[in-house]
C-alpha cells in the first residue's frame, strides 16, 4: 500500500457507504415487506359483506388487491431503470451533494407523508393511486441515489462496492424485522404500521447524517482530491498533444484519456448481462409469486400471520445479505470464469419450484411442493445465489477495465442492475398469471 495513502481510521468510510447501501434500498424493501398493510387498506368492505362463508380467497380478494403486488413491482422498477439512465447525464450536470443529499431528503419527506396517510382514511381507489406515486417517487429518487453511491465508490479502492452492496442486503433483512416487530406488538394493524414507518424515517435521517460526515473523512477526501486534480493534468496533456504534428498520434492520445462508454461495454458485458439476468429471474418471481404462497403447516394458528414475513421476506432478504457479505472474504468463481455467469443462468430453475409451491390462488399448475419446508429450502437457495452471484458480477465489472474507467464501468453495471429489475417487473405479471 502506497505510504501516502492515509488510512480508513475505524473503518469510517467503509461505514459511511454501508449506511447509504442500507439508506438506498430501505425504501423499497418497508414497502414491499409491508403488503399486509397496504392489501388491508385496498379491501372492498360491500365486497367482503357479500362473500359467502365457503368463498375462495380468489373471491373475497379485491381487483386492487390481487393486482396490488404485480403493479407496485412495475411502479417501483420502470422509474429505477428510467432514472439511472437519467443519472448517467445528470451526474455531470448536477453536483453530487445535492444528488446524494438531496434523494435522500426526498425520501424522507415521502415516508413522512406515509406514515401521516396511516392515520388518515381514503378510499381504495385513492390510497391506491396514492401508493403508487410514492413507490415512484422513492425509486426515481433512489435510483439517482444509487447510480451516484456506486459513481462514487469507483472512484475508491475496489472493496468500498461490498459495503454498499452488503448494505442494501441488510435492509431488506432491517424491514423484514422491524414488520415482525410491529407484528408481534400486539397492536392494530394501522398503529403497527405507523410505527414501522417512523422506524424507517429514523433509519433515513441516520443516512444523511452519515454523509453529511463524509467529506470530512481524510481516507475519502484524499481519492476526492487526486480525482479533481485529474481533469487540470488532463487539460495539460490535451495542451501538449495539440502542439504536435502528427495528427494519429494525437487522436490515439486523446482515445487513451476519453474511452468511449462502448468500448468500456465490450470490456464488462458478460458481467452486465449477468447481473441483468440475475435480477429479472429474482424479480420476476419475488415477491409477485412468493408473497402469495400460503402455509400448509399453519392450520389457522399463529404461524400463519408470520409465514410471509418470516418466510418470504426475513429469510430471503438475510440470506441475501450474507451472500452479498461473502464476497467480502471470498470470490469464487474468478472475474474472468465461464462458471459464473453459468450459475446465474441455472438461476431460472427457481421460477418453475416456487410456481409449484403453495401459491393462492392458482388456475393453471398443480401443487408439488405443498409442505413449508419445500418453500423455505428454495427460498434460502434462491435468496443467497442471488446475493453472492450478483455482488461478484458487480465487483468483477469495475476490476475488468483499467483504473481510469472504474466510475464508467461502475455506472454501466448499475444501468443493467436496474435493467435487471425493470424486466423482472414486466415478466411477474406473465409468471403469476401462469400459476
Amino acid at each position: 500500500m502506497d505510504p501516502q495513502v492515509p488510512k480508513d481510521k475505524y473503518n469510517g468510510v467503509w461505514l459511511v457507504f454501508f449506511m447509504l447501501g442500507l439508506g438506498t434500498l430501505l425504501p423499497w424493501n418497508f414497502f414491499m415487506t409491508a403488503t399486509m398493510y397496504f392489501t388491508n387498506r385496498l379491501g372492498d368492505p360491500l365486497r367482503e359483506a357479500n362473500v359467502s362463508v365457503n368463498a375462495t380467497e380468489e373471491d373475497s380478494r379485491s381487483v386492487l388487491q390481487a393486482k396490488f403486488n404485480n403493479v407496485m413491482t412495475l411502479c417501483a422498477m420502470v422509474p429505477l431503470l428510467v432514472f439511472t439512465c437519467l443519472n448517467s447525464v445528470l451526474h455531470q450536470r448536477i453536483p453530487q451533494k445535492i444528488r446524494i443529499a438531496g434523494s435522500l431528503t426526498a425520501i424522507l419527506l415521502v415516508f413522512l407523508l406515509t406514515a401521516i396517510l396511516v392515520k388518515v382514511d381514503l378510499e381504495p381507489l385513492a390510497f391506491f393511486i396514492i401508493t403508487m406515486i410514492k413507490i415512484i417517487c422513492i425509486n426515481s429518487f433512489g435510483a439517482v441515489l444509487q447510480g451516484s453511491l456506486f459513481g462514487m465508490a469507483g472512484l475508491l479502492p475496489a472493496s468500498y462496492t461490498t459495503p454498499i452492496m452488503s448494505g442494501q442486503g441488510l435492509a431488506g433483512t432491517f424491514a423484514a424485522f422491524a414488520m415482525i416487530c410491529a407484528i408481534a406488538s400486539g397492536s392494530a394493524l394501522h398503529d403497527s404500521a405507523f410505527g414501522y414507518f417512523i422506524t424507517a424515517c429514523v433509519v433515513i435521517s441516520l443516512a444523511i447524517a452519515a454523509y453529511a460526515v463524509l467529506p470530512k473523512l481524510e481516507f475519502y477526501q484524499y481519492y476526492q482530491e487526486s480525482q479533481q486534480s485529474k481533469p487540470a493534468e488532463d487539460e495539460e496533456n490535451k495542451t501538449d498533444l495539440m502542439k504536435k504534428d502528427e495528427r494519429e498520434k494525437s487522436a490515439g492520445g486523446d482515445d487513451k484519456q476519453t474511452p468511449s462508454i462502448l468500448d468500456i461495454f465490450k470490456k464488462i458485458w458478460v458481467m452486465a448481462f449477468s447481473v441483468c439476468f440475475a435480477f429479472t429471474i429474482t424479480i420476476g418471481t419475488f415477491p409477485a409469486i412468493t408473497v402469495d404462497v400460503k402455509s400448509t403447516v399453519a392450520d389457522g394458528g399463529q404461524w400463519g400471520l408470520y409465514f410471509i414475513p418470516v418466510s418470504c421476506f426475513l429469510l430471503f432478504n438475510m440470506f441475501d445479505w450474507l451472500g452479498r457479505s461473502l464476497t467480502a472474504v471470498c470470490m469464487w468463481p474468478g472475474k474472468d470464469s465461464k462458471l459464473l455467469p453459468g450459475l446465474l443462468v441455472a438461476r431460472v430453475i427457481f421460477v418453475p419450484l416456487f410456481m409449484l409451491c403453495n401459491v393462492q390462488p392458482r388456475h393453471n399448475l398443480p401443487v408439488y411442493f405443498s409442505h413449508d419446508g419445500w418453500f423455505i429450502g428454495f427460498m434460502i437457495l434462491f435468496a443467497f445465489s442471488n446475493g453472492y452471484l450478483a455482488s461478484l458480477c458487480m465487483c468483477f465489472g469495475p476490476k475488468k477495465v483499467d483504473a481510469s474507467e472504474a466510475e464508467t464501468a461502475g455506472a454501466i453495471m448499475a444501468f443493467f442492475l436496474s435493467l435487471g429489475l425493470a424486466l423482472g417487473a414486466s415478466l411477474s405479471f406473465l409468471f403469476r398469471a401462469l400459476v
